[in-house]
């Protein structure tokens, strides 16, 4: 939903046309007659934009300026100015204002400056959240990231599992960060200052699994790719989790354990104890509203790695990262986000010239896809799941090329 503007105009013929010109582009609109009106809404947690008149009876727009700095110096604040009233202009400017505008303005610039200032708004507003997740000291918040529905409840659940003192399954798509997961439930545990080790369990004979026990004790040991742990180490494996003397074991698959055992490559008790106690990582196209939080992050980080200023990051590389299945998940938006930072070609800036009519075909397909995925081809199924009319589906799979059986 698109944050709200605070509209402050003493006159209400201007305030009405303003209000009408905004709400015509799908901005909520809070109005006031005064600075006594708005500053309630004039607040730290206040998601939107101020626009104000400068000239008011009472308490004037430097004044409101002024609180607005007082209580959130990255609320953004535009202030109207008198045609020709330069001097007045700059001294708002030099005392923080985003922006001014004379009136009358064109709507169009008006729109413009609008939406600068939300953007700015938003980012500030993200940038608060995560430096907040990180003063914490809580490891689920410093190490996985996300604002997502689907990424507070991955870290509700690490955090929970973390205080049951049981071996643990991280399952997840390849790329999804298993590993970081495991070392938040380490670091959330009841002993987080013990060692942790992480290793793949492929190729791991009976003698190397022991010696990984004896140098984690009174830690947590991570075993990656579980499934194909060799059976004789999975008899150790089981033979030790009945004595109870071992660090805490968390484990790792991102291939359906339940294949391993049908195959006979993982033993049935082994598997019956793992799926006890599970963490399920969701997928980046299950949560795309994570992609641009995440990219920002790694690209901050990639920035700091390499000693070079970040880039910036506009609409339209968040566009084409959007318009992407990420089926590598983090580990290629990480891949994706270092060579972006350094200036080399990728995927993810191939759409920054395309229009935005294109731009939004793009996210369209990926959202078709996604649901036809989740569906396994079902088309009436995803049609339903995306409240669209089947026949309207069904044009659309045509128009983008998307074949139900494809996913199935």
């Amino acid at each position: 939903m698109t944050a709200p503007v605070l509209v402050v105009d003493d006159d209400p013929i201007v305030r009405e046309a303003l209000t009408q010109t905004l709400e015509l582009e799908e901005f909520p609109v809070i109005s006031a007659g005064s600075f006594v009106e708005a500053k309630d809404h004039i607040t730290a947690t206040f998601a939107g934009v101020i626009l104000s008149d400068m000239r008011m009876p009472g308490r004037d727009g430097f004044h409101l300026l002024q609180f607005t700095r007082d209580t959130d110096a990255e609320l953004p604040v535009i202030l109207l100015t008198g045609e020709g009233d330069i001097p007045m202009a700059v001294r708002a400017m030099t005392q923080g204002a985003f922006g001014f505008l004379e009136k009358p303005c064109a709507p169009a610039e008006l729109i413009a400056v609008i939406d600068r200032a939300q953007k700015a708004r938003a980012m500030a507003l993200e940038n608060r959240h995560l430096k907040a997740q990180l003063e914490t000291g809580d490891a689920a918040a410093r190490i996985l990231y996300g604002t997502s529905p689907q990424a507070e409840a991955l870290r509700h659940r690490a955090r929970s599992v973390a205080r049951i003192n049981a071996e643990v399954l991280i399952s997840g798509p390849p790329g999804a960060g298993i590993s970081k997961v495991a070392e938040v439930i380490h670091l959330c545990g009841a002993h987080p200052e013990g060692p942790f080790a992480k290793h793949t369990a492929a190729g791991m004979d009976p003698t190397a699994f022991a010696t990984f026990i004896e140098e984690t004790q009174g830690g947590s040991l991570f075993l990656d790719e579980v499934q194909s742990m060799p059976m004789q180490t999975q008899f150790a494996l089981l033979t030790l989790l009945e004595t109870g003397e071992h660090p805490r074991l968390i484990f790792g698959s991102a291939a359906p354990l339940d294949d391993a055992v049908q195959s006979g490559a993982l033993h049935a008790d082994l598997y019956y104890r793992l799926e006890a106690l599970q963490v399920r990582i969701p997928a980046l196209s299950e949560r795309p509203e994570d992609i641009p939080v995440l990219f920002r992050h790694y690209v901050a980080q990639a920035a700091e790695q390499a000693g070079v200023d970040a880039p910036e990051i506009t609409s339209d590389v968040i566009s084409s990262l959007l318009a992407q299945d990420w089926p590598g998940n983090a580990r290629a938006l990480m891949s994706a986000a270092m060579r972006f930072t350094l200036g080399l070609p990728g995927e993810e800036t191939q759409t920054a010239g395309l229009g935005l009519a294109d731009q939004m075909a793009q996210v369209e397909r990926s959202l078709l896809a996604e649901a036809l995925r989740k569906h396994q081809g079902r088309a009436a199924a995803a049609a339903e799941a995306m409240k669209l009319p089947r026949k309207t589906m069904y044009d659309k799979l045509a128009k983008y090329g998307l074949k139900p059986e494809s996913f199935r």
